[in-house]
């Protein structure tokens, strides 16, 4: 399995507050970005990663330094999608059709190898890629007007969508740029990919993923870390 990784870390993470993109604060010794990127950089299977970055981020040579040979940045755009779009649009002349590119949020720091693995080997075998995802567990209201309760909608067949997602190249590019074109704006590539008529396979989560979202979820995602780092 040999596949290339998309990292959109360009936002500016309004909904965090602060100073400084939430990606760049201390995680574990280092920032976010870095423990995010951390898995990648080790997986010998990852024979690549376009990290998009804002202009800021882009011209800071420590931080370049300290990412090593194996990332390759480039400029980010005003919206997650658009640097979903940048980034691949930047492996283009390295990458074949049927290249697999995994798409991974920087915020979400705490991916384990395990569920790593679990993507890679669910997905290499369907033609409409695959994500992480997790199985909705919380009782679910429709809200009327006013947010009065107008009824409970089921949740057996609902999910919440993670990343990793993972696609064939050709396939992601067309559908981001077609997305594009069409002025839509896709929450994850696997909605892009549905617009296409593409179905991807839900591929469930079995370690903590969480996406740090607020100050506390940074609290959570180092303690997290702290725990993997003291299994044998």
């Amino acid at each position: 399995m040999r596949y290339w990784l998309v990292m959109p870390a360009a936002g500016a993470s309004q909904r965090f507050g602060g100073t400084r993109p939430k990606q760049h604060l201390a995680l574990a010794g280092c920032t976010v970005l870095e423990v995010a990127l951390q898995l990648f950089i080790e997986d010998a299977r990852c024979a690549g990663i376009a990290l998009a970055l804002d202009g800021q981020a882009l011209a800071d040579a420590a931080l370049r330094s300290r990412l090593g040979a194996k990332v390759q940045a480039v400029a980010g755009g005003e919206r997650r999608c658009d640097s979903v779009l940048l980034a691949l649009t930047a492996l283009e002349s390295q990458l074949g059709a049927q290249d697999w590119v995994l798409v991974h949020d920087a915020a979400r720091a705490c991916l384990s190898w395990r569920d790593l693995d679990r993507l890679l080997q669910a997905g290499e075998g369907e033609a409409g890629g695959a994500l992480l995802a997790a199985p909705e567990s919380d009782t679910l209201k429709q809200a009327g007007a006013s947010q009065v309760v107008e009824r409970t909608i089921d949740r057996a067949p609902l999910w919440r969508a993670l990343t990793p997602q993972m696609f064939r190249f050709g396939p992601l590019l067309a559908a981001m740029r077609g997305a594009k074109a069409a002025g839509r704006t896709p929450t994850d590539e696997a909605q892009a990919m549905e617009w296409l008529g593409v179905s991807s396979k839900l591929v469930a989560v079995l370690d903590s993923n969480i996406k740090i979202t607020n100050p506390e979820d940074l609290v959570v995602a180092e303690a997290i870390c702290a725990a993997r780092a003291q299994r044998p």
